[in-house]
C-alpha cells in the first residue's frame, strides 16, 4: 500500500513499552464568548480597539482607564463595565480586577495597553542630566503598571475552573514596543520601560504555566492613532515616520493590533512569545 511505511512509522511512534499511546485530542481554542476580559488603557487607541474586538467576540470587557468620560463611553458602547484605574497603584488595579472577577462570567483575559511616552536624552544638549522623576514616572506607568495588572489578574484567573483538557485558564497579553528592542535617541526612559515588559515575557509564562495561563507580548511599531493629530503638518510628520516601513508602506492600525490580540488569545499554542507588529520597520538612531 502506498504510504504504508509512513503509516507504520506513525503507529510505532505512538507505541511505547508495548502500550499504545493516546493520540492528541482536538481541543477547542480558548473561547472568548461568555467570558470576561480586562483591558488597561481601554478608553482610547490600541486599548479601545482591543475592547471593541473582544466585545464583538462575545466577551464582557472591563475598561480600565483614568479617562472616566471616554472610558464610560467605550464601556457603554460595547456592553462592558468601566473601572477608573491608575495602573501604577496596587489598590486601584485590584479594584478593577475584582470588578472583572465578579462580573458573573469567568475572567479569562487581561490585556495591558496603558502607557505613556517621554522624550529626553540621558544628557541634554545643555549638559543637564535626564530628569529622574520623569524616568521613574514612565517606569511606574509602563513597566510596573503592566506587571501590576498581570500579577493581580493572573491570581484572579487562577481561581477559575480550567477551560479545557489542557488545564488552560486564561491568557495575558502585554504591550511593549519596537523601541524596547531598538530604542531611538531620546527614548531612554520609554525604551527601558518597554524592554522590561519584553524581559518579563518568558519568566512570566514559565511562572504562570502552573495555573494554566499563557503570556505573550506584542511590540508595535508605528501605529496610526490620534496622538499624531491631523492636517498638513501631521501628514508630513507621518510620511517621515512611514519611510522606513518595509511593507505595507503605511502606518499600522489599532484594528490590526486588536486582531493580533484576538489571534494570540485564540491560538492555544502561542506562549512566551514576543511578536513584532511593525510592517518590517527597523528604527534608525533618530
Amino acid at each position: 500500500m502506498v504510504g504504508g511505511g509512513a503509516d507504520n512509522a506513525i503507529i510505532a511512534a505512538r507505541t511505547r513499552f508495548g502500550r499504545p499511546e493516546r493520540a492528541p485530542s482536538m481541543l477547542r481554542p480558548m473561547e472568548l464568548n461568555g467570558t470576561t476580559a480586562i483591558v488597561s488603557g481601554g478608553a482610547s487607541g490600541l486599548g479601545e480597539a482591543t475592547v471593541r474586538a473582544l466585545a464583538a467576540a462575545g466577551c464582557q470587557v472591563v475598561v480600565a482607564d483614568l479617562n472616566e468620560e471616554q472610558g464610560k463611553a467605550v464601556a457603554d458602547a460595547t456592553g462592558g463595565v468601566f473601572a477608573r484605574t491608575d495602573v501604577s497603584d496596587e489598590q486601584s488595579v485590584q479594584a478593577a480586577v475584582d470588578a472583572a472577577a465578579t462580573a458573573g462570567l469567568p475572567l479569562r483575559v487581561a490585556v495591558s495597553c496603558a502607557g505613556i511616552g517621554w522624550a529626553a536624552r540621558t544628557v541634554g544638549r545643555d549638559g543637564s542630566p535626564h530628569d529622574l522623576a520623569s524616568y521613574r514616572k514612565v517606569i511606574d506607568v509602563n513597566l510596573i503598571g503592566t506587571f501590576n495588572l498581570m500579577r493581580l489578574a493572573a491570581a484572579a484567573i487562577a481561581r477559575t475552573e480550567a477551560a479545557d483538557a489542557d488545564g488552560q485558564r486564561g491568557v495575558i497579553i502585554n504591550t511593549a514596543s519596537v523601541a524596547g528592542i531598538e530604542g531611538q535617541t531620546g527614548q531612554i526612559a520609554y525604551s527601558a520601560s518597554k524592554g522590561g515588559i519584553i524581559g518579563m515575557t518568558v519568566p512570566a509564562a514559565r511562572d504562570l504555566a502552573a495555573i494554566g495561563v499563557r503570556v505573550n507580548t506584542i511590540c508595535p511599531g508605528i501605529i496610526d492613532t490620534p496622538i499624531y493629530g491631523q492636517g498638513p503638518a501631521s501628514d508630513e510628520f507621518k510620511a517621515r515616520l512611514i519611510a522606513p516601513v518595509v511593507f505595507p508602506k503605511r502606518m499600522g492600525t489599532s484594528a490590526e493590533f486588536a486582531q493580533l490580540v484576538r489571534a494570540l488569545i485564540e491560538n492555544d499554542y502561542m506562549n512566551a512569545e514576543v511578536i513584532r507588529f511593525d510592517g518590517g520597520i527597523r528604527f534608525q538612531p533618530k
